[in-house]
């Protein structure tokens, strides 16, 4: 079994979008079209956001490949911060945000999803898409925040680095998962 997570292309958005259900921009479908150039994998299962959903299908449909969309895929809900641009959130409340950076299980947005609600969705579908790939390979094609949950949660790793884990725009990421 192999799992990549691959994350959505850019939506020309510039703050937490979260659960904000933004399309592609046409770089972000240029992007992800990029970005799974020579790759091969036996079904994908995607979020259940359009800005993930639509490059899903559309790969799906062109590869002949089974897809299977996962609303528990969807990125983190950011609360108050939602939509608001990361300078302004910096400039009005940069302790809250240094502090959810920092820790973001103790220290969720103002409104914010709890970090055990995301965490919890996100396992169980990886835990999911595990029981399914069996011997398969399966592209996940997900949102930045979730990627570096579950890196966290596979390599063990405290959730406070997941602000150091890099996960540009259309980037792929193997991920080992076994819970």
């Amino acid at each position: 079994m192999s799992i990549d997570l691959l994350r959505h292309g850019d939506t020309g958005q510039r703050s937490y979008r979260g659960q904000l259900d933004d399309p592609l921009s046409e770089l972000g479908w240029r992007q992800l079209r990029d970005a799974v150039q020579g790759g091969t994998w036996d079904r994908i299962v995607s979020s259940s956001m359009a800005r993930c959903a639509r490059f899903a299908e559309e790969l799906a449909e062109r590869s002949g490949l089974p897809l299977r969309l996962d609303p528990r895929l969807v990125e983190y809900h950011f609360g108050d911060w939602q939509g608001v641009p990361i300078e302004t959130i910096a400039e009005t409340d940069g302790d809250a945000l240094g502090r959810f950076w920092a820790d973001p299980v103790a220290h969720p947005p103002p409104g914010g999803e709890t970090f055990d609600a995301f965490h919890a969705r996100l396992t169980a579908a990886l835990d999911d898409v595990a029981t399914e790939a069996s011997s398969s390979r399966v592209l996940v094609v997900t949102h930045g925040g979730a990627i570096r949950l579950l890196h966290c949660v596979a390599e063990r790793r405290d959730f406070g680095d997941m602000a150091g884990i890099d996960v540009p725009h259309a980037s792929l990421h193997p991920l080992a998962w076994s819970r």
